[in-house]
């Protein structure tokens, strides 16, 4: 398994990253994993390598944080051995302040999350989205005061557009703050809206890039709604209904027939395509099946000819930005 820098950042991560959204509590979505269940899913990842693990306080409601805290001691001897990222936004109780971005969320929240995850530190906090009802300046001092205490040793920015990007990183340059050194975006083939303005910027400041969805929620991996194949997540997930639509199966067709071709799952030739595009450093992807992580892993080692990335990239229209909610 490789390891790369993320960004322009002394951190090297894994070129792979395993979403932990799919495990904690199986009453808060049905697709949701019990820790016993998920164990041998994280265990098959480390073992093939990957050692760079994503999740967030509001999946399952904090379960996914405990859960990811309990199982990643139990394969790693040493907490240096993986790297940890989370986040903060969402939701996570009924009060007013226990959202958003405000010091007194990011503050209480970081604190939260590392008792959830039994840790000292993250290596990674990350800002789930923007939040227009905070000035930035505030954002981006808790930020730096979280790391400056210890408690992360990078931050993180997720789905917001590239102008409100800029305007944070500006705003850490200006006061001498903590910069962001990575950026979780809505990327995959049927999303491409990214390659505008956020990549590019992305690569001329040196920011990693980590894709979320990179198989559009299961339809580049060929699951479709009302098609016999349908899972559990793809028929309760109200999420992947408003992100992808039937106008999106032309490139999963064309995704189709080149994986037809080879002879290898159209997971495969999804990811593969991702891993060619400038900036992207570990795409994150979830597992809920053995198979997921050995089509994650299968995908590094395949090399798409110019003739194969053109054609999964013709059937692409360009689409109107929003509903991209996480």
């Amino acid at each position: 398994m490789q390891n790369v820098r993320l960004g322009r950042s002394g951190l090297k991560v894994t070129r792979l990253c395993l979403g932990m959204m799919s495990y904690g509590n199986p009453e808060s979505r049905p697709w949701i994993l019990s820790e016993d269940a998920a164990l041998p899913l994280v265990t098959r990842a480390a073992e093939a390598g990957i050692t760079y693990f994503d999740t967030a306080d509001m999946y399952s409601e904090g379960a996914s944080e405990e859960v990811t805290g309990r199982i990643l001691p139990k394969l790693f001897a040493h907490r240096d051995d993986y790297v940890l990222a989370t986040k903060v936004f969402f939701p996570t109780g009924p009060g007013a302040n226990d959202s958003g971005l405000s010091r007194k969320h990011i503050m209480a929240s970081i604190d939260a999350s590392l008792r959830r995850l039994g840790t000292d530190y993250v290596d990674l906090y990350q800002i789930h989205r923007w939040d227009p009802e905070t000035p930035i300046e505030e954002t981006m001092q808790a930020l730096h005061d979280v790391v400056q205490a210890g408690k992360a040793r990078y931050i993180g920015a997720s789905t917001m557009a590239a102008w409100q990007f800029a305007k944070a990183q500006y705003t850490a340059d200006l006061n001498g703050w903590t910069r962001f050194i990575s950026m979780q975006n809505h990327y995959n083939l049927v999303f491409r809206e990214e390659e505008r303005e956020m990549i590019p910027f992305c690569i001329d400041q040196g920011v990693g890039i980590l894709p979320w969805s990179p198989l559009a929620r299961g339809l580049l991996a060929g699951v479709r709604r009302g098609d016999s194949a349908t899972t559990t997540r793809s028929t309760t997930d109200p999420v992947a209904a408003a992100l992808y639509n039937e106008h999106d199966f032309p490139v999963v067709d064309a995704v189709e027939a080149i994986a037809t071709n080879r002879g290898v799952p159209p997971a495969q030739i999804a990811l593969a395509w991702l891993l060619t595009r400038p900036g992207i450093t570990a795409p994150i992807f979830g597992a809920t099946k053995p198979h997921h992580i050995d089509d994650a892993v299968a995908a590094l080692d395949i090399e798409l000819t110019p003739e194969e990335i053109a054609a999964v990239e013709a059937p692409y229209r360009p689409r109107p930005l929003g509903g991209d909610e996480k």
